[in-house]
């Protein structure tokens, strides 16, 4: 089951006792200055959690994989996140 925007609300109700619109409020600014800083190029560093990167990719080759005929892909930004140490031993079971 994955976690959704609904979820995070909810917990930030039950958990702060905001009043739910109060606690979309708080998810929904919280997305909006990620979103604004990642579309602006710059990372979004968020200490004990991890780091989300915009990278950019270059035009290459591709292939379309229903017709297998060649293809150029254009060049883009992508956005990879990386997890924290912290993190990750949590997640592996280490304190």
């Amino acid at each position: 089951m994955s976690l959704t925007k609904a979820n995070i609300v909810d917990s930030v109700y039950r958990d702060l006792g905001l009043s739910k619109s109060e606690s979309a409020q708080v998810i929904e600014s919280i997305l909006k200055i990620i979103k604004r800083t990642l579309e602006s190029g710059e990372d979004v560093l968020i200490s004990g959690f991890g780091k989300f990167c915009v990278h950019e990719k270059n035009q290459r080759r591709g292939r379309n994989p229903q017709t297998g005929k060649d293809m150029r892909l254009r060049a883009r930004k992508v956005v990879t996140f990386g997890c924290s140490g912290a993190l990750r031993d949590k997640i592996n079971g280490k304190n």
